[in-house]
């Protein structure tokens, strides 16, 4: 049976699950060649790989939780890539590698995804509701992210700030506690916002 929406208003989950499998058909392999498997513990690529999965799945938790973190992920994405274009350097990194020649233009360009991903999951919440769990779900998400690259990558690879923090560049005291900062700020504030947007902008969706 296909979960509606409580009241008058309520619609199906739009039917987009060929798109999430031409995505994961072009972008994981593509990705894997270029970055290497690890580059998909970076929120955002793993945060696009539970999109893709969730629209073939017909998952309103799923893509309630990925709703969460694309706003805040797009947004980070944007500036920084946009303070370079404009100024010659940086906001606070992480888009570097738009500007690595030695990186084929294809694989770059599938980057635009983090501008284009936040609109996608609005229209599926217009669509279907919003799953008021979807922050616990992400907040989950991104703790375990967070933990898997302190724990399995290097710092100068530095993913989801896992060894220094994106405004200061530095570890916030001991490891336990700078992953624990981390996650608490990203799931806590940033993501609490988004929350607090998403329940005020949409209607509640009824399992």
């Amino acid at each position: 049976m296909e979960t509606t929406l409580a009241g008058p208003a309520a619609a199906p989950i739009p039917r987009l699950a060929w798109l999430g499998i031409a995505w994961l058909a072009v972008y994981v392999p593509t990705y894997a060649w270029a970055y290497g498997l690890a580059n998909f513990l970076f929120l955002c690529n793993l945060g696009v790989i539970v999109t893709a999965v969730a629209l073939v799945a017909g998952s309103r938790l799923l893509l309630s939780s990925q709703a969460i973190a694309a706003p805040v992920i797009g947004i980070a994405w944007g500036l920084d890539a946009g303070w370079r274009l404009l100024s010659g350097h940086h906001l606070f990194g992480g888009t570097e590698y738009m500007w690595d020649a030695s990186l084929p233009r294809f694989t770059r360009a599938l980057s635009l995804y983090h501008l284009a991903w936040p609109l996608l999951l609005l229209y599926c919440m217009r669509r279907s509701g919003y799953d008021r769990r979807g922050w616990s779900v992400q907040a989950a998400i991104a703790a375990g992210a967070i933990l898997a690259a302190r724990l399995f990558t290097s710092a100068e690879e530095n993913i989801n700030f896992a060894f220094r923090d994106p405004f200061l560049h530095r570890q916030l005291g001991p490891p336990a506690l700078h992953v624990l900062c981390v996650w608490a700020g990203l799931a806590g504030i940033a993501y609490g916002l988004t929350h607090a947007a998403l329940r005020r902008a949409f209607p509640a969706a009824r399992n």
